[in-house]
């Protein structure tokens, strides 16, 4: 039988967290026909080998699991791409190989895509191993007075609901199904004339920045995203990146995905007013940090980071706004 949704998961020596993804996928299967599809990028751990093997198929119960080998490491975007070109499903489910499904999760999330033919991305409400909420939503594209205040903490100020609300992010309590901008790629059901319509992931982002980039243009195209909390996936988040890059390896990486991002999707002005934003509250952030006698070797080397983007973006700026 055809199936009608593609899990797509891309793995990058995913060891035992694969084996639990594959196995929750097993345990708790959508109520319609599926196959899984593993985009492997290179893994070195064994986790390749063990996709060869029958094992996995046995795990998955009779569900068709196909591998897609990659050479190279391609990064995210460019694996889901090779996924996306592989399959026919009307409904492609981007889960990442550190996510589990808890049940019920899926059908929920096709319930809700199904219940509006303008829905074209639904996602969960994603938990952490210790069942706490994970964030998951956010602003999209990012304002330069959003980006100023939302690290100040300010939902510690009356009204909470409101800054919430606004901000989005850890601000807001993840607890209603609602219409939001951007949506974390860490467990996501598509629409596939979503895919056909704006494209896959922008393969210039090899890991992060590539779903802010993409959600953007599913929005901008006219379709509409929406978090589901009745639906939960369990997602331990980062087992990729730990085993890939030290702490200052990976801020440098998500910072550059970021002006990237900014480059990108927003006009020269919205550009520089962001960085000058984030690098104003970066500033006030370390030396609030030093005034408590705390390290701030972070945000020291995020600082310089961002002022060599917004040199750059200061020279470029100079002429007539773009787009």
């Amino acid at each position: 039988m055809r199936p009608e949704l593609s899990f797509v998961i891309v793995n990058w020596n995913g060891g035992e967290l694969l084996r639990r993804c594959l196995e929750s996928i097993a345990a708790h299967p959508p109520g319609l026909p599926h196959e899984v599809v593993v985009v492997d990028n290179a893994s070195t751990d064994g986790s390749r080998e063990w996709l060869r093997t029958n094992e996995p198929a046995r795990l998955l119960a009779g569900a068709t699991l196909r591998l897609i080998e990659c050479a190279d490491n391609l990064g995210f975007g460019r694996a889901n791409n090779r996924a996306f070109a592989a399959t026919g499903a009307p409904l492609l489910f981007l889960l990442n190989a550190d996510a589990e499904l808890r049940p019920g999760a899926c059908d929920a999330l096709v319930s809700t895509l199904r219940g509006d033919a303008r829905v074209g991305v639904c996602g969960p409400r994603l938990v952490n191993p210790d069942g706490s909420t994970q964030t998951s939503v956010w602003r999209n594209p990012p304002a330069a007075w959003a980006t100023f205040i939302a690290p100040l903490t300010p939902y510690r100020l009356p009204p909470r609901r409101l800054c919430g609300e606004l901000l989005l992010a850890e601000h807001w309590a993840h607890d209603r199904r609602r219409d939001v901008p951007m949506l974390g790629g860490a467990a996501l059901v598509v629409r596939r004339e979503v895919v056909e319509g704006v494209g896959g992931f922008d393969e210039r982002y090899h890991m992060y920045g590539e779903d802010n980039e993409w959600c953007l243009r599913v929005v901008r195209a006219g379709w509409r995203m929406v978090f589901e909390p009745a639906a939960v996936v369990m997602h331990h988040g980062g087992h990729s990146s730990r085993q890939r890059w030290t702490d200052e390896e990976k801020l440098r990486v998500q910072t550059e995905a970021f002006f990237l991002f900014q480059r990108t999707c927003l006009t020269r002005r919205q550009a520089a007013a962001n960085l000058l934003a984030s690098t104003a509250q970066l500033s006030l952030r370390r030396a609030l940090r030093r005034l408590r006698g705390r390290p701030a070797d972070d945000l020291a080397l995020t600082l310089r980071l961002h002022f060599s983007e917004l040199k750059r973006s200061l020279r470029e700026s100079g002429g007539d706004d773009e787009g």
